[in-house]
């Protein structure tokens, strides 16, 4: 926040110096309206992917999130600079979250294989992914418990009477 306010303060002083009326009204004025405008708009393929997310088409989500994780690729500035550019106060970048996305969107269309390498994935670009961590360590767990079910299903048929 303290270096949000220091751009809009920066802007202040641009205004005040081109001796506009008002200048702290229309800097921050300036600032507000070009900082939500650049969160809507760029982001755009993210919140399409979280829509279509959010209705439960996992599928439409998909090509969303994958265009939304080549954009923040691409321009990684902007994902560094997130909280300044686009006003998002999340500590997870946009990258990371196309990445949880994708994964998570293939876990619930039951594309287990594929879900764990996008988690796999997003622990090898970041890592320090707290939610690729909690999945990966679930597939291990369902893994564990599959593998000790079969076990305990053979041991429980090959007993004789």
């Amino acid at each position: 926040i303290v270096l949000q306010l220091a751009v809009a303060l920066l802007v202040i002083v641009m205004f005040q110096a081109l001796g506009l009326r008002e200048p702290v009204i229309v800097g921050a004025v300036t600032y507000l309206l070009a900082s939500i405008s650049l969160r809507f708009l760029v982001p755009l393929d993210h919140r399409k992917g979280i829509s279509a997310f959010k209705k439960g088409d996992y599928e439409a989500a998909l090509p969303y999130f994958y265009r939304s994780y080549e954009f923040f690729h691409k321009h990684k500035w902007i994902d560094k600079w997130r909280y300044l550019v686009l006003l998002s106060a999340s500590r997870i970048s946009y990258q990371e979250m196309a990445l949880l996305n994708i994964a998570f969107c293939y876990s619930q269309m039951k594309r287990g294989s594929e879900s764990k390498a996008a988690y796999e994935r997003t622990l090898s670009e970041f890592p320090g992914s707290e939610m690729a961590i909690a999945a990966l360590n679930m597939f291990d767990a369902a893994s564990s418990n599959a593998e000790h079910g079969a076990q305990q299903d053979y041991a429980d048929t090959s007993t004789v009477s």
